[in-house]
């Protein structure tokens, strides 16, 4: 797949971002996990469906989509992220599901059967596609006619303080990151509702919706989470491009920490977030 459209995504998610989440282990889902539940109820997947699921990552959403569809459903979870599947085999394997598949995969590209999936759903997982139209024509016709799209993504990084309060601090104290186009791949690239819809209305799809939540995100102290700021979300890209040394690295983890201690909440951080969840159908 080195020479798929996506292959510096790929590699981003093999190599970097992929070992850091997994490395994070079971926090990185406790903290969307009401991301989860929103994105699942959203999605209503019913018993007996066959779901395609985009960027399954460590296989989180993948459970309970696989739980919701029963014995005479299927799930296939689909993800460039080799590090990422590992996980999710495992998990799936101790789950005793039997009716879930992985498959390491380009979903903007991959052939999959035409018009067998009642519902295509995914938490965070479509917003890396370096041409989103052509990925979206690829998932369209792969959902059967009436069939769903359901999908979380994040809304703008002003409307996100979980992200905010640490790239603040590092943007203060780094710099501004390189002009880049608010548009390439990235967690920030589907945060304008108007060109979501426009980008699957032109992929075919119809009855489009897109509906503004506002979970929190849910971290285990005020360390763990400047921990997380250092590598992962707008914070952690900073610092991938500013590469500060180690004692610059120390002194923003110190100062993210004091700021994330302002959000705990009965000894739970509760870090406030905005997501549009976008639905969607291919016309019958």
């Amino acid at each position: 797949m080195a020479d798929t459209p996506n292959a510096a995504q790929r590699q981003y998610w093999n190599t970097i971002a992929g070992p850091r989440w997994v490395g994070f282990g079971g926090a990185m889902e406790s903290r969307v996990r009401a991301v989860n539940d929103l994105l699942l109820s959203h999605a209503a997947p019913r018993p007996g469906e066959t779901v395609l699921e985009i960027g399954c990552g460590t296989g989180a959403t993948t459970v309970p989509l696989g739980e919701a569809v029963g014995a005479h459903g299927h799930v296939l979870g689909v993800d460039i992220a080799e590090p990422m599947l590992a996980v999710a085999r495992r998990r799936i394997a101790e789950s005793g599901l039997a009716n879930v598949s992985l498959l390491l995969a380009d979903a903007q590209t991959y052939r999959f059967e035409p018009g067998r999936f009642d519902l295509v759903v995914s938490r965070f997982g479509v917003m890396f596609f370096a041409d989103p139209a052509a990925a979206f024509r690829n998932l369209c016709g792969a959902a059967r006619p009436g069939g769903r799209l359901c999908f979380a993504c994040w809304a703008p990084l002003a409307e996100n303080p979980h992200w905010l309060v640490a790239y603040d601090i590092a943007l203060r104290r780094l710099g501004p990151p390189a002009p880049q186009d608010p548009r390439a791949p990235g967690p920030l690239a589907f945060s304008d509702p108007d060109y979501v819809e426009g980008v699957l209305a032109a992929a075919g799809f119809a009855e489009i919706a897109i509906r503004r939540e506002r979970p929190d995100i849910i971290g285990t102290s005020p360390e763990s989470e400047a921990e997380h700021a250092l590598v992962m979300g707008p914070s952690g890209r900073l610092i991938d491009e500013k590469q500060p040394d180690a004692a610059t690295r120390e002194s923003l983890k110190r100062e993210m920490a004091e700021a994330f201690a302002a959000y705990m909440k009965g000894g739970e951080l509760r870090l406030p977030a905005t997501i549009f969840v976008v639905s969607a159908r291919r016309p019958s």
